[in-house]
């Protein structure tokens, strides 16, 4: 069970306003709600002139605000001292949620790197995994709008969720080999009408990321998980920004 708060017994699964502890009943209301804004979050990617990390928050709030009281808010400022792992995966320390994002956003931005570089990008947003559940659904939108921009569209009917999740999972660990890119150039098409997203992202089969469900949270006053993390991130090989220290 992911409890991050470690109040699952008195606030449900991650604090939703219901205090519900049925997962199936969280992961319904999700889908549903994910369903019943994607109309709103797509209107709001397509009026803004650039993509910056406050409008990738802003998308997670639009979608989500309905179930958890902290949609729209950073690990940083929800969950400061505490690490996010899957297995031995972890997703990056809160203070560089911003910088992860940021650095797949600026790539995507250069329309140039867009039809080179799909998975790149997505990795940096998931690497990033800013949120403690939606950050899947929260991508894909981004990622999207992304690609309509650089004149092209992914076909995510295309792919299948486990293949996918593999090379995610493997970008993610090592983003300077080109996993995810590999895996996503063989479903680049031409640019397809904003209207058209609606019904196919929303019934994408279950592509919304890795599963939140199996991460687990410990903190970085653990000097194991610390540790542990540096090390991850070190094999990574990857510095988000020069003028920043991950460690």
């Amino acid at each position: 069970m992911f409890d991050p708060f470690g109040d699952f017994a008195t606030e449900g699964y991650l604090r939703n306003f219901d205090k519900e502890k049925d997962l199936e009943i969280v992961k319904i209301a999700e889908h549903e709600l994910f369903r019943a804004q994607l109309p709103a979050a797509l209107d709001f990617l397509a009026k803004r002139k650039r993509i910056e990390y406050a409008d990738f928050l802003e998308v997670h709030r639009i979608l989500f605000e309905g179930l958890y009281p902290w949609a729209g808010k950073d690990r940083a400022e929800v969950l400061p001292d505490s690490a996010v792992k899957k297995g031995a995966l972890y997703f990056c320390h809160p203070r560089d949620c911003r910088l992860a994002v940021s650095e797949g956003l600026s790539v995507a931005q250069d329309k140039k790197q867009m039809d080179k570089r799909p998975g790149f990008i997505m990795g940096m947003f998931a690497y990033g995994h800013p949120f403690l559940d939606g950050n899947g659904r929260t991508m894909l939108l981004v990622h999207a709008e992304l690609c309509f921009r650089a004149n092209m569209s992914m076909n995510w009917m295309r792919t299948s969720k486990q293949p996918y999740l593999d090379a995610l999972t493997q970008e993610i660990q090592a983003p300077n080999d080109g996993h995810l890119d590999a895996y996503l150039k063989p479903f680049i098409e031409l640019q397809i009408p904003r209207e058209n997203w609606l019904q196919s992202v929303s019934d994408l089969p279950g592509l919304d990321g890795i599963d939140a469900q199996s991460d687990v949270s410990a903190g970085y006053s653990d000097p194991a998980i610390t540790k542990e993390y540096q090390e991850f991130d070190r094999r990574r090989g990857y510095q988000l920004d020069n003028k920043h220290s991950l460690r």
